[in-house]
């Protein structure tokens, strides 16, 4: 099991090198830093003092291994817009993102998870079809779509839920089912394709022969190991909800990471564009790295994989 850890763990740290490269040279090749920040009225004296002051004059290679050494001790510098520590504006704002993930996580499984376990059983059936259908126009439906109907329906025609903010817990059910819905088609289809595999096992026939309970043989011995696949996917899933917060955080105006992004994305302010996408990168990574070691305490085949 320590192998099996300490491959995954050098593959997620080569990763998170990587993203976060990319993430540094990504900015530059956008343009000329210094003009952005100084602003497109700026003198050629003014983008001169702000290279200087910001030290864009220095050599790429310098900037990139200060910033590197800096970001590993989990200084991200100073939002030219904000005014403040990079980290602070992310520690504060990560509490909104990490709710709203795990409530349109937590329901994407309540949906998918019974849906998929009862196609699986109905296999071939109208529920069947009826369950693939629905998963077909979740993966279909645009979010930001969903996310207006939503608003124009719950919130302004029987004004039931709050349409922007996160005062209180409900502001964040509408935007939770946005996430939740892009979420549902995978984990069904996912979930309908392990049973199926587990159902026709021997192992099933052997629980049925010793006169097992059915509700037993699905849940104790079925979705045991049709879980393997989900619960990676699951942990992919919330990492792209973390990361495509952004669309859903903009349209119900909630201040978590991904509205800090896209406002430093239209502010031009590069030190929080940089460490959004490495803070969030991370998570995904580490997402991806707990569900790996999950899933080989479920099955210890994989731990020689």
């Amino acid at each position: 099991m320590l192998r099996f850890f300490l491959r995954r763990f050098a593959v997620a740290v080569l990763v998170a090198l990587t993203v976060l490269t990319l993430a540094f040279m990504l900015t530059r090749l956008s343009g000329d830093l210094a003009v952005s920040i100084a602003g497109p009225n700026a003198t050629a004296e003014d983008v001169e003092t702000v290279r200087r002051v910001y030290g864009l004059d220095r050599p790429l290679t310098v900037q990139y291994f200060d910033w590197l050494g800096n970001a590993l001790r989990g200084d991200f510098g100073e939002s030219y817009f904000f005014r403040d520590r990079v980290s602070n504006l992310i520690a504060s704002r990560m509490p909104v993102t990490v709710t709203l993930g795990l409530v349109g996580l937590v329901l994407a499984l309540v949906v998918s998870l019974p849906l998929g376990i009862l196609a699986a059983v109905r296999e071939g059936s109208w529920v069947d079809r009826l369950v693939g259908l629905f998963a077909m126009i979740g993966q279909a439906m645009p979010s930001f779509w969903l996310g207006l109907m939503l608003m124009v329906v719950f919130g302004l025609q029987l004004a039931w839920l709050p349409i922007s903010g996160a005062d209180t817990w409900e502001g964040f059910i509408l935007p939770g089912v946005v996430l939740a819905f892009s979420a549902i088609p995978s984990l069904t289809r996912l979930t309908r394709s392990g049973m199926i595999e587990a159902l026709a096992s021997d192992y099933i026939r052997t629980a049925r022969a010793k006169g097992l309970t059915r509700l037993s043989i699905l849940v104790k011995h079925g979705f045991r190991n049709a879980a393997i696949p989900v619960v990676a996917i699951a942990a992919v899933q919330l990492g792209f909800m973390l990361g495509g917060s952004v669309v859903i955080e903009t349209v119900f105006a909630l201040h978590g990471v991904g509205y800090l992004a896209w406002e430093s994305i239209s502010k031009n302010d590069f030190p929080v564009v940089q460490a959004v996408v490495l803070v969030l990168a991370l998570i995904y990574i580490g997402l991806t790295l707990l569900a790996d070691l999950f899933n080989a305490v479920l099955d210890p085949r994989l731990r020689s994989a």
